[in-house]
């Protein structure tokens, strides 16, 4: 009997041990917390706010980072507002320029004769790279304006829908302009380097703002094209660098990188598409045949003559002076 009893209480002191090693463990040491402020959880570092994790994404024990806020603020008001002064200041600029100087004219009036001003393969390279730009920009626009102006005309449901293919599209289009990139800058480099009548050109603004001013040589690039190519060509490989950060999040940086990529990726982005309307406006309504040089890619010699004369005389000479006439 006795036997027995002994052998119960083995049992039951086996049983309780794990308990009473955990009660144990929650009576406060030497080094225990005393205050909330002492647990590893709430103390800050680097001005986050961490605490710790047992599976490989490390940086899920950030639970509070007080740049987010900021970073928030940024994009839903600082850009929006940076955004809206440059494209709406772009377009109210173009109107003024617009009704007080016109269509830039030919002076001397179509030839009727034409030269050749770019090839098939150039023509290829800008309208790849002008489609997927615009494409970008107004998906990109989609997102930062959206919220704000879709969503009371088309409603929440509709606008989540519109805003995903947004994302979608934007993704799409970021490949072809990679590629319209890579040919400007095989195609046009060599003509966009910079030489001494550049400064003269943009001493005179490049004939624009007066009528009847006549226009400063030019080779097959002007001053103010140089300026458009190389803001672009840069610009663009900045944007395609942050465009893959921000595609495959947390692959090179962290939650600050990711952030200053954003900022980057996006008042960059609204730099360009504010350019480029500038380039839209003059290449169409803004200057007479202009847009022949991309439509066709044939211009009338007396419009080659008078905003690219030394690029003309020289396409003169390699064609022994029959410059392409049709």
């Amino acid at each position: 009997m006795r036997l027995s009893i002994r052998f119960l209480l083995a049992v039951l002191l086996l049983l309780a041990a794990p308990a009473a090693r955990a009660q144990l463990d929650q009576i406060p040491g030497p080094n225990s917390p005393a205050s909330k402020e002492q647990v590893q959880l709430y103390r800050p570092a680097e001005d986050k706010i961490i605490g710790r994790v047992s599976i490989p994404d490390a940086k899920a024990a950030v639970l509070v980072q007080p740049e987010g806020r900021d970073w928030r603020v940024f994009r839903n008001v600082g850009l929006r507002i940076a955004a809206t002064v440059m494209i709406v200041g772009m377009l109210v600029l173009l109107a003024v320029f617009y009704f007080k100087r016109g269509t830039v004219e030919i002076n001397a009036g179509r030839s009727g004769r034409t030269i050749t001003r770019f090839t098939g393969l150039e023509r290829f390279a800008h309208w790849t790279t002008a489609v997927s730009f615009l494409a970008l920009a107004l998906t990109g626009l989609t997102v930062l304006f959206g919220r704000l102006l879709l969503i009371p005309l088309m409603g929440h449901e509709t606008f989540a829908a519109f805003a995903q293919w947004s994302k979608m599209v934007h993704n799409f289009f970021s490949a072809p302009f990679v590629v319209g990139l890579l040919f400007i800058l095989v195609l046009w480099i060599r003509h966009n380097l910079p030489e001494r009548a550049d400064i003269v050109w943009l001493k005179c603004g490049g004939g624009l703002f007066e009528r009847g001013c006549e226009h400063p040589e030019a080779g097959k690039f002007n001053a103010g094209q140089k300026l458009l190519y190389w803001t672009v060509l840069l610009g663009g490989i900045v944007m395609t660098a942050t465009g893959v950060m921000l595609m495959f999040p947390f692959a090179v940086a962290g939650i600050g990188g990711m952030q200053f990529s954003h900022i980057v990726h996006s008042v960059l982005g609204a730099l360009l598409f504010t350019l480029i309307l500038g380039h839209i406006y003059i290449g169409s309504m803004g200057m007479e045949g202009a847009f022949d040089a991309m439509g066709s890619g044939q211009v009338d010699e007396n419009w080659a003559r008078e905003h690219h004369s030394r690029w003309y005389r020289e396409e003169k000479r390699r064609l022994g002076g029959e410059a392409g006439a049709e």
